[in-house]
């Protein structure tokens, strides 16, 4: 009887970390992980100089800076990378790999791609909205080229918001520009950040999204210039 009870636990067990470990597996696809982000940067580094050009993805040349250069992984693997990190978008994760300061010393950052998805159903609605009216709902001027848009004629029951990726309990408000494009306000995370890590090398008038790429695995994507101008943070006029 003790031989089949121990037969019985071990099975348990067994059974227990099979249906674990894809849990835990998906849930270390849904943060950013500083071993994976290392791995990609090496490999990037690698691939330029064996090839003189980085492994990116061609985009137009208006794309907006923080996602212009999506990294490539089919140049990566497998002569420079094993396979793309659990974490990326191409292996069923929730970040896009993306390159900044492409000119000087590439580095590696993030997007989350959760936040797309507020956005697309905003646009949907947008869309929707304009094929009855002409028109987008706006509610008010919030800067230049910037506007609020009533969120009650475009049915929702609350203002749309997304997480932040760079502050744990932020949620970033979503305005729209007069191309029709949406902007997340990154005002928040600008000023916890401002407080957190200080002005460094930046003073006011610069573009202060690239102090977060500085403190930050991730970029602030769908974003406007900002910075901070009589002790608040604006939108810059371009």
């Amino acid at each position: 009887m003790l031989y089949l009870r121990l037969i019985s636990v071990t099975l348990a067990v067994l059974l227990l970390s099979g249906c674990l470990y894809p849990q835990n597996e998906r849930r270390e696809n849904q943060v950013p992980n500083e071993a994976q982000l290392q791995s990609v940067q090496t490999a990037v580094e690698q691939y330029q100089e064996n090839r003189s050009v980085l492994p990116i993805k061609t985009r137009e040349a208006d794309t907006p800076i923080f996602r212009k250069y999506p990294i490539e992984f089919a140049q990566l693997v497998p002569g420079f990378l094993e396979s793309a990190p659990g974490n990326s978008f191409e292996n069923g994760g929730t970040y896009q790999y993306v390159l900044t300061n492409v000119e000087e010393e590439p580095l590696v950052k993030l997007i989350d791609l959760r936040i797309t998805q507020t956005i697309q159903d905003l646009e949907r609605r947008l869309y929707s909205y304009r094929g009855d009216h002409e028109f987008a709902p706006v509610e008010e001027v919030v800067g230049y080229e910037l506007l609020k848009l009533d969120f009650e004629a475009l049915k929702y029951e609350e203002e749309p918001t997304v997480d932040s990726p760079f502050h744990p309990t932020h949620r970033l408000p979503l305005f729209m520009k007069t191309d029709g494009s949406i902007v997340i306000d990154y005002s928040l995370d600008i000023q916890y950040y401002l407080e957190e890590y200080g002005w460094g090398e930046f003073s006011e008038g610069d573009d202060l999204r690239w102090l977060l790429v500085e403190h930050a695995p991730f970029v602030p994507a769908y974003s406007a210039p900002q910075t901070v101008e009589n002790g608040e943070v604006i939108f810059i006029e371009n």
